[in-house]
């Protein structure tokens, strides 16, 4: 299975005219900075709309909902996110045996998540977004890793199941109920890895 290099993650398949771009980026950058003062569970289309002098059709037709704008929010970081893990220094980024890279990754992922956790709870809220997106591109990185470290796997069965414990709704019960640390969350997921890898 071979490594893809570059996958558009959240960009426009044909080019925008210039007046949705600016429309676009407009939405993108009041909510955002509705997100920093109210957080993302306050987070409102019409609001958004209102406040960005757009019509609220407008936002919809863009957005679709909520979990539609957190991915867009959840953009430029996700692509600093892939550039670590495609070209960076290892561990995370090519250079270190699979096995180190696998568990990197993971831990990144955790951290990747806990940084952004208002927006990752929204997008994995929404019906349609949650395997779409970011989630299609960790899960081919992953799945290339898995087949490179142990080449009989079932390396997309194995990499869904390495995914599914990094959720945020997971692991703020993780942290919110059971009182785990991320470190204590990261230790699991390097056991769980561990395991794979060597069957």
């Amino acid at each position: 299975m071979r490594e893809r290099r570059s996958l558009p993650v959240l960009g426009q398949s044909q080019p925008e005219r210039a007046d949705a771009a600016r429309n676009r980026q407009k939405i993108v950058e009041v909510a955002a900075r509705m997100v920093d003062e109210c957080g993302a569970e306050s987070l409102s289309l019409d609001e958004v709309a209102i406040v960005a002098g757009v019509g609220v059709g407008t936002v919809y037709r863009r957005f679709g909902d909520r979990a539609g704008l957190a991915l867009a929010l959840l953009d430029e970081h996700e692509r600093r996110f892939q550039a670590a893990f495609f070209a960076g220094p290892p561990p995370l980024g090519p250079g270190a045996p699979a096995g180190e890279r696998i568990i990197a990754f993971l831990h990144a992922l955790v951290d990747r998540i806990v940084a952004q956790q208002g927006l990752f709870l929204l997008l994995e809220r929404g019906k349609t977004h949650r395997f779409t997106g970011p989630y299609q591109v960790h899960h081919v990185h992953l799945a290339t890793l898995l087949a490179q470290a142990c080449p009989r796997i079932d390396a997309a069965y194995a990499a869904d199941a390495l995914l599914a414990p990094i959720n945020a709704w997971l692991i703020a019960f993780q942290r919110e109920e059971r009182g785990m640390t991320i470190e204590e969350i990261k230790s699991g997921l390097t056991v769980l890895a561990e395991a794979v890898t060597r069957s």
